[in-house]
């Protein structure tokens, strides 16, 4: 039973859209993660700490990891293979295996040449492909093949192939807590996987244990473990075909009422509930040109009154309520996002968010656009404003920095009770009228004595100030010169008004108010 493994190289920046052309990385818990050729060709390595991977590369385009993110967007890499082999294993985002189909097409390099070109045409461009023997033999093939290519190792062959790779290679994803071990295999002069195979077993299992035991088997590419296979995911999605042809809005939001109905009932069946739904109306021509598609999201869950209501409002942004372009000849429901229905049940006695002010914030969302309507979540940050978050109304806020972290130079309690859009251009000086600004030290150079709030009330004079809190921010970024300091201050005029102020090189700003 031969493996076949496919990767798809630095999964975690490929999901979030980068194209490849500018370096990009992913950040977790203040390290990359994972980074594409270009930042590596900067000397951005994986485990390199934020700081140090932006000094080397001032132009690094940072996303925040998220695991979910990463599994949706190899779903459809899941499916394009599993339409050619069933039984895919996935190992992780990025990385699968299935039983290598030589047979059925005509050889194994066949096969492999056939699941790149589609891997492609579904828009995976970096794509290597491995076979061996073992899983494990069949990755670090993968490993070593160019792109949209693959490396098969000769029936019999893994240990021989195996034999010359570091130990290094054992510090992969696919072995947690590797790590260790790697580097005491390196102390005890194992340089490379032959020289650990070379071991006898019963000697291996007395010094590592078990896990150094399963690290001998793969090493000596006899690993017996197969993946385990996912069964194909059912078919979701419901689609109603209109003969004739309908031009009407009113006509097609009535006609899809049924469908509707049955395709809650369906998600029900299966105990499933869907909270994120794509939506798209096609042409009554040859082609099915794509008239209009839109991805909707739901504070809780979509029944068939919001499916319907749905249809209607992204259908009536036309004129006069007909479809311009041409009638409508289908509409599809996809379930972007299926989540447990226990998940969204109602409590005992009730609660929960009211549906008709759902209903109503959706109806204001479909008409203004799906980024007009937000709502602000709390995240973590040193400023008030960095501190807030807007998202979406119905999205589940994603890449939200933790509160709870330590975040040097923020503010203290109390928070301040509003918080500008837009600072406002102040002025502090002190006793002789001289600009007061803040040393590369956070030293202030002279006692604010009066200020100008920028709110129309001219200048005051100062009862009782308190600061400064500095923040020593994009320090690598030398052509900022020492602007990179921002030091925040606590300001209380005679009037009995409280300012949060900000100086950022000689400039002053009123970033929010105690009121």
């Amino acid at each position: 039973m031969r493996a076949l493994v496919v990767w798809c190289p630095d999964w975690p920046v490929v999901a979030t859209g980068s194209t490849g052309a500018l370096p990009a990385a992913v950040i977790a818990r203040g390290g990359v993660q994972a980074c594409n050729q270009a930042a590596r060709g900067f000397g951005v390595t994986r485990g390199m700490r934020r700081r140090d991977a932006q000094s080397r590369c001032p132009g690094l385009t940072l996303f925040d990891a998220n695991p979910e993110r990463d599994v949706r967007a190899f779903e459809p890499v899941l499916a394009a293979v599993e339409a050619l082999r069933p039984g895919v294993a996935p190992l992780r985002p990025g990385l699968l295996a299935i039983r290598a189909p030589g047979r059925f097409y005509g050889g194994e390099e066949l096969a492999a040449a056939t699941i790149a070109e589609r891997l492609v045409e579904v828009g995976v461009r970096d794509v290597r492909i491995g076979i061996a023997d073992d899983l494990f033999s069949a990755e670090q093939a993968a490993r070593l093949a160019e792109i949209q290519d693959w490396r098969v190792v000769e029936e019999g062959g893994s240990a021989a192939f195996l034999a010359g790779l570091p130990v290094d290679v054992l510090a992969t994803d696919s072995l947690p807590d590797s790590g260790d071990l790697v580097g005491l295999l390196r102390r005890l002069g194992l340089r490379t996987l032959g020289d650990l195979a070379a071991l006898p077993a019963r000697d291996v299992l007395t010094r590592f244990g078990a896990y150094g035991a399963k690290v001998h088997r793969l090493a000596r590419g006899v690993d017996p473990v197969q993946p385990a296979t996912r069964t194909p995911p059912p078919d979701l999605v419901s689609e109603v075909v209109f003969e004739p042809a309908l031009v009407s809005v009113e006509a097609v939001s009535f006609s899809v009422r049924r469908t509707a109905e049955r395709f809650v009932a369906e998600l029900g069946e299966r105990g499933l509930v869907c909270t994120a739904l794509r939506v798209e109306a096609e042409a009554d021509d040859a082609k099915r040109s794509l008239l209009s598609a839109r991805s909707w999201v739901h504070s809780r869950w979509f029944g068939a009154n919001d499916v319907v209501d749905r249809v209607h409002w992204q259908l009536q942004a036309t004129p006069a309520g007909v479809l311009v372009g041409a009638p409508v000849g289908l509409v599809r429901f996809v379930p972007e996002t299926v989540e447990p229905a226990a998940a969204h049940a109602d409590g005992l006695w009730g609660g929960g968010t009211d549906e008709l002010i759902d209903r109503g914030v959706a109806r204001v969302q479909a008409m203004l656009g799906y980024d007009a309507v937000v709502v602000p979540v709390r995240q973590g940050g040193r400023s008030p404003a960095s501190r807030q978050l807007l998202v979406p109304w119905g999205e589940r806020p994603s890449a939200v920095r933790a509160p709870d972290l330590p975040w040097p130079g923020s503010m203290p309690s109390p928070a301040p009770s509003r918080v500008f859009a837009e600072p406002w251009a102040t002025a502090v000086v002190g006793p002789a009228g001289q600009p007061v600004t803040v040393t590369d030290r956070g030293v202030v150079t002279a006692v604010p004595t009066r200020f100008h709030s920028g709110s129309g009330s001219g200048w005051q004079v100062i009862d009782t100030w308190a600061g400064p809190w500095p923040a020593d921010e994009q320090w690598w970024d030398g052509s900022r010169g020492t602007a990179g300091m921002v030091a925040r201050f606590q300001i209380v005029g005679v009037d009995g008004r409280a300012w949060l102020m900000r100086c950022d090189g000689g400039q002053w700003w009123t970033e929010a108010s105690y009121d």
